[in-house]
């Protein structure tokens, strides 16, 4: 079964994630660039400030957590990371860079042991810490078992930029040993090759061709003979006389002839390669033909840091098979698991964020309806919803507010969200777009005064509904409070203004009472078809 779990991947790892049990780790970390990234969901009205949310600070400092860290890598008995992160901590100092790179560690050293010894790592980063990064990777996989280095042109230059432009990540791909799954990625051929290479056609239907070097390459004394009275190259043919025999019966072989027919000797028989036939060239490092997720992207869900399907895919189906187990420990928004879904392989997905965790279960039923996956770590009943709150009140409120579908709405600041959490977008009479607001309280202690607060963040902001949820059953008090909010009017009927839900009726399956919910504010992920594995081009 696949698998999606909340919670702190480090931890995860380690409690959920069994020894050599994975083929495949592709993580995009946090790139430790100093930005604070908000997932920016779209609005019917534009309004970007009423439609934005915190998902992670992108920002490392060195604490006490990160002490820690540092000591249990040195504990972990992993020589080689050790003695990496020990340098770097005499060189770097006790700064942001190094808190986030003994982060890194940790969480590498335990990737390293969940996969198979089969299995390959692909590390997506940038160049603010690339180059530290691949530091840690030779400590961790060894120097031997670095594959390369891929570099994914991501965007186009910037005008605005005071040297030059940066476009580009890197992909670093590493394997656990020197045994790997692998499946040759091929380039197509351009256009002007193809019709100045394959210039030959026999009339015998299989098409046009081009000729081959049949010499080889390095002295091979026993690829020394005569053929059909054609002498030996200095080093030998390629082939032996038994693959000759078999190329020259299926007419693969061009002879070189004189202007009487006759053939000429002084030249020497070449391979037919068919056009037909061709695979293509075998792919670079150098990948320039994935476009970025940009605003007008198809497949764009608001993710800052989404990365396109064609990007997962290609490097899932060239680093493992259909059936075999994909890990992605900072999921995101779940492009991995995605296009895992779609490849015909098992998946796993771990993010920090509940907000990210409801993204990615919304994108995999909108694409694949028959979907079948685990959530763990996410409230099931409402004593795990209280432990939520208990333990984190922002998460709290971004699980709640993505059980009514509602927009999440503001951050970890405190007094930013001005009384809302959410919002819901409706439109009452098929084409003006109204919203309701959503108000989330995790504590234990809810009053008529939570109602009467909401009520009036309604008039402020003209919305015409106001949606409160709560862990807790609502006073008495508070049913009266809501009742004298009255009705909002529409041609399909009345709705009350002020409706009170509790955590026990999400469960439960209750949803707001709310006319024609804006189908177009969440962005749908396209319907998707799985396949088996097909072409890497």
């Amino acid at each position: 079964m696949n698998q999606l779990f909340y919670g702190d991947n480090l931890s995860v790892l380690r409690e959920q994630i069994a020894d050599a049990s994975v083929d495949l780790v592709y993580l995009d970390p946090p790139f430790n660039s100093n930005a604070n990234y908000n997932i920016l969901f779209r609005s019917p009205k534009g309004e970007q400030s009423h439609a934005q949310i915190e998902a992670f600070e992108d920002t490392w400092h060195w604490t006490a957590e990160a002490e820690q860290t540092f000591d249990g890598v040195m504990r972990s008995g992993h020589a080689g990371a050790s003695e990496m992160l020990r340098a770097m901590r005499a060189f770097l100092g006790e700064n942001d860079m190094m808190a986030y790179l003994t982060m890194m560690c940790a969480r590498l050293i335990e990737l390293h042991r969940v996969l198979k010894p089969t299995g390959s790592l692909y590390l997506h980063c940038d160049p603010t810490a690339s180059h530290y990064l691949k530091i840690l990777l030779d400590g961790i996989f060894g120097i031997a078992n670095y594959r390369n280095e891929i570099i994914w042109k991501r965007t186009t230059t910037h005008s605005d930029s005071k040297t030059w432009s940066r476009v580009s990540d890197s992909i670093y791909f590493y394997s656990k040993t020197k045994e790997i799954v692998w499946n040759t990625p091929r380039d197509s051929h351009s256009e002007e090759y193809l019709q100045s290479k394959y210039r030959y056609d026999d009339g015998d239907g299989r098409g046009v061709y081009r000729l081959d070097n049949m010499t080889s390459p390095n002295p091979r004394p026993n690829m020394m003979y005569d053929w059909l009275g054609f002498p030996f190259p200095q080093k030998g043919w390629r082939y032996s006389k038994e693959t000759m025999q078999r190329l020259h019966d299926e007419g693969r072989v061009w002879y070189p002839k004189r202007k009487d027919g006759q053939p000429d000797v002084t030249k020497r028989p070449q391979l037919k390669r068919y056009k037909s036939e061709m695979e293509g060239g075998v792919m670079g490092t150098v990948w320039t033909d994935i476009t970025p997720i940009n605003s007008q992207a198809q497949e764009r869900l608001g993710y800052p840091t989404q990365k396109p399907l064609a990007l997962m895919e290609r490097i899932l189906q060239a680093s493992s098979n259909p059936g075999d187990v994909v890990l992605d420990p900072f999921c995101g928004c779940g492009t991995t698991v995605h296009a895992a879904e779609k490849l015909g392989r098992r998946w796993i997905g771990i993010d920090i964020t509940h907000l990210s965790i409801s993204l990615i279960e919304k994108r995999l039923r909108d694409a694949f309806p028959d979907v079948r996956f685990e959530v763990h770590g996410t409230p099931k009943d409402a004593e795990g919803a209280a432990a939520l709150a208990a333990a984190d009140k922002y998460q709290f409120q971004w699980w709640a507010v993505s059980l009514v579908d509602a927009v999440p709405y503001g951050g970890k600041k405190k007094g930013a969200d001005g009384g809302i959490d959410g919002f819901i977008y409706f439109k009452p009479d098929g084409r003006t777009t109204e919203k309701a607001i959503v108000s989330v309280k995790g504590g234990q202690n809810v009053s008529v005064a939570m109602i009467r607060d909401l009520g009036h963040v309604i008039e402020r902001e003209k919305a015409k509904i106001g949606v409160f949820l709560s862990l807790v059953e609502p006073t008495r008090e508070m049913v009266k409070e809501a009742l004298k909010a009255g009705y909002y009017e529409t041609p399909f009927g009345k709705y009350p203004r002020l409706q009170i839900l509790t955590v026990a009726d999400l469960f439960a399956g209750k949803k707001p009472h709310i006319p024609l919910v804006d189908p177009t504010v969440f962005k749908k992920a396209a319907r998707e078809s799985r396949q088996q594995q097909g072409t890497l081009l």
